[in-house]
């Protein structure tokens, strides 16, 4: 009998299967690389376009802090001028009342009472003064309280004194100065009468 050897054959096809496992092995790890190397490259090109946009959106924060700060010295500018022309106004609008005041100080003295010294701070009023009697500054506290530009009148202090064998009576006496309201017109009578 003939002797056939099929060694040679089978381990050709083995070296051939391990040669070609190998070589899909390889180009596995090579397209797996590849792969981990196109990703790497695109995560890294997203990082930096973020980075980019950061940066940007960093200066254009900046940019905006600074004219918001401007924003607010302007508004506080504004706010100083506002209030500037709210004391214009009210110096402009309390000019008259100032005369009244005074004239309706002088209206309201009755015989016998003079004033030393008057202060006003805002609406409210100190006035000291001398008068002939107790019933004198009751006559004053009064006349303050009929006036339609002073009101509330109160006593801090009243001392009698005798002075060349005169009764002289020296008063502290506190008020506030007050604003009429304007007289109402009446209303308009209709010229046609009722129907």
């Amino acid at each position: 009998m003939a002797k056939i050897n099929l060694l040679p054959w089978r381990e050709e096809l083995r070296k051939q299967k391990q040669h070609e496992f190998a070589f899909m092995a390889g180009g596995s790890v090579i397209i797996a690389c590849l792969v981990v190397l196109l990703a790497h490259l695109h995560v890294s090109g997203l990082i930096d376009n973020q980075n980019q946009r950061n940066a940007f959106l960093q200066q254009e924060i900046k940019t905006l802090d600074q004219r918001i700060g401007e924003i607010k010295e302007l508004e506080r500018l504004k706010a100083d001028l506002l209030a500037r022309m709210n004391v214009i106004q009210e110096l402009q609008r309390s000019r008259p009342e100032s005369v009244h005041l005074m004239d309706e100080l002088v209206r309201s003295l009755p015989e016998g009472v003079h004033l030393e010294s008057f202060t006003q701070k805002d609406k409210s009023l100190t006035m000291k003064g001398v008068a002939q009697s107790n019933a004198r500054v009751s006559d004053y506290m009064r006349n303050i309280d009929a006036s339609d530009w002073l009101t509330g009148p109160g006593l801090d202090l009243i001392q009698t004194k005798e002075v060349d064998r005169r009764r002289l009576a020296n008063f502290t006496l506190r008020g506030r100065q007050k604003t009429p309201k304007p007289p109402q017109d009446e209303p308009a009578v209709s010229a046609g009468g009722a129907s």
